[in-house]
Formats: C-alpha cells, sequence, structure tokens
C-alpha cells in the first residue's frame, strides 16, 4: 500500500481512511449498534485502513470511546486517529468556540476518552465568529509541541479563513466538503494548499450514498424518506448525477468491481487529495470499500471521469 504524509507534519498513513460518524454517533444517525459500531472499526484496522477519522460530535464523544476500547488491541503506531472539536455545550446551548483554552480543555478530555497519549491529528471542527484564526492554531501548535497532538488540522474553513490560520505556517491539513458533484474548493482553495504544503481531506465523498451506484434515474424515494426532501436526491440535481454515475459503470465492468470502488479510486488518484475517508455502519462493508486500492485507473479513465462530472 502506498503511503502519505500529512501537510509537513511526521504522520504518515495508507491513503484511504474511515469516517466514524455512524460509530457511536447516536445524535446524528438513529438505528447504530454500538457492537457494529466497534466491529466497523476493528474490521478497518484488521484490513490495513490506518487512519480512523471522528470527532467530539459524533455521539458527544461515544464515537472516541467505542475507538479507545478497540485501538488497544492493536499497535498503537498502526492507527492514525484524527480528531476534531470546536461545539461548546458549557452554557447549555452549542456554540462555535475555539478559544485556545477551550481546546487545550477538548484535547485533554479527547485524550480520556480515547485512552490514548496522544492524538495523530486534531482538527478545529468549525470556525468560531470571535477568536483569531491564527490565535486558536497557535494553541494547537504548544500541543503538538507538548507532544499531545502531531499534526495540526482546520476544518469548513474558508480560504480566507485557512490564510488567516495559517499565517505561522503552522496548518498541516484542511477537511472540508468535496465529492465529485461538489467541487468549490479546486478553484480557489486546491491552488493555495499546494502552494503552502497543506493536506487535504474530502468528507462526504460519497454523497450519502449518490455515488455508489446504487441508485439510478429510475430511483425515488418515499416521502417519510428525508431524501425526498433533500434537493440532491430529487429532480433535475438527481438526473444530471445518475447521468455522470451511469458512465462509471463501463469502468466498474472492466476493472470487475462495482462503481463504489470507482469513485474512491478516483479521489485516491487525485493528486489534490491527501486521502479519503468513506465512512461505514458495520464491518461488512469495510471489503468493498478497501477493494477500492486495488483499483488502477489509467488517466484516460480518470480524465473521462473528472470531465463527466465537471461538465454535469
Amino acid at each position: 500500500m502506498s503511503i502519505v504524509t500529512i501537510g509537513k507534519s511526521q504522520v504518515k498513513t495508507v491513503p484511504l481512511g474511515l469516517g466514524t460518524n455512524k460509530v457511536g454517533g447516536h445524535n446524528l444517525f438513529a438505528g447504530l449498534s454500538e457492537t457494529d459500531g466497534r466491529e466497523t472499526v476493528r474490521n478497518a484496522l484488521k484490513s490495513g485502513i490506518q487512519l480512523l477519522d471522528t470527532a467530539f460530535m459524533y455521539g458527544k464523544g461515544r464515537s472516541e470511546e467505542l475507538i479507545g476500547e478497540v485501538i488497544k488491541d492493536f499497535p498503537r503506531d498502526q492507527v492514525i486517529i484524527a480528531d476534531k472539536a470546536a461545539q461548546d455545550f458549557s452554557s447549555g446551548q452549542m456554540v462555535l468556540n475555539n478559544d485556545p483554552q477551550f481546546l487545550r480543555q477538548s484535547v485533554d478530555e479527547a485524550l480520556k476518552r480515547l485512552k490514548t497519549d496522544y492524538i495523530d491529528i486534531f482538527y478545529i471542527h468549525f470556525p468560531d465568529e470571535k477568536t483569531p484564526k491564527s490565535e486558536a492554531v497557535g494553541a494547537l501548535q504548544e500541543l503538538k509541541e507538548a507532544g499531545k497532538i502531531r499534526a495540526i488540522g482546520i476544518s469548513n474553513f474558508s480560504l480566507e479563513q485557512t490564510k488567516e490560520a495559517n499565517q505561522d505556517g503552522y496548518v498541516d491539513v484542511v477537511e472540508n466538503y468535496y465529492s465529485l458533484i461538489h467541487r468549490d474548493e479546486e478553484e480557489n482553495l486546491f491552488p493555495y494548499l499546494r502552494d503552502a504544503g497543506i493536506s487535504f481531506v474530502p468528507y462526504f465523498p460519497l454523497e450519502s450514498g449518490l455515488l455508489t451506484g446504487k441508485f439510478n434515474k429510475e430511483t425515488t424515494f418515499d416521502e417519510s424518506d428525508p431524501r425526498s426532501k433533500n434537493k440532491k436526491f430529487t429532480g433535475q440535481a438527481f438526473q444530471k448525477t445518475m447521468e455522470a454515475v451511469d458512465t462509471l459503470r463501463p469502468i466498474a465492468r472492466r476493472h470487475h468491481v462495482d462503481v463504489l470502488q470507482v469513485v474512491l479510486a478516483w479521489y485516491l488518484k487525485n493528486s489534490d487529495l491527501t486521502a479519503v475517508i468513506p465512512g461505514a455502519r458495520n464491518a461488512g462493508q469495510i471489503p468493498g470499500i478497501v477493494q477500492s486500492l486495488d483499483v488502477q485507473l489509467s488517466k484516460e479513465e480518470y480524465d473521462l471521469i473528472d470531465q463527466n462530472f465537471s461538465t454535469r
């Protein structure tokens, strides 16, 4: 397996990771099984995945706790934990908080839930409106120097906020929304990240299943299904996405895989992306995710996919 380096840090990982918002994220998804969550993480690590992407907001710490229960059975240096915080509930309501003291407290509490001595990548999950971005990142730099974290990340930051956060050159990685059908970051953010030596990790790479190939132009969603009220899953937007997904099917057949593996293989071949972190609800989904590492798209296939999704 190839290995990538996170920004200017010493953190190295297999570029295919696991998003864990369905591991303990009871506040985000209904009907989650914690047993399934543990086994999903365990199976991912046994399959060669190293990067586990979690956050305090995934179950208000429960995802971190479940991951902590699993990783004790694996060599710590073979697990790369990416964690995030910014949501402050101390007032009784959720407010975004990037204050240095809050970030220091968040890291200390996350370390306890994860039952580990360090976190490989720690992201400011969302920017707040009052804390100077470079001051917030400066607090993470102090934690990095203290050995509590190994790489500094920011998430959901605009280009201008990213520039402010990286004023001292401390930012190693950005994690923002990006997918084949949501490519806003390409024009403005990516050129800056390339020049600054900052890694990029996309979230929502599979667009809640839209890019897995399990839907087609005839698919409809019952009124009781939240997707029936989501514009990405209805009307012209849905039809355009399905037309683009249909162009992936011949490529998938050529490689003897499914559309899911082709999409992940495209991300893995994209030089602007350092790693990709698809989510999984159960351990049975892990082999299909890992299989994408075996798909070697040709330049012609990569460019064709790029063009088909850029023009729809």
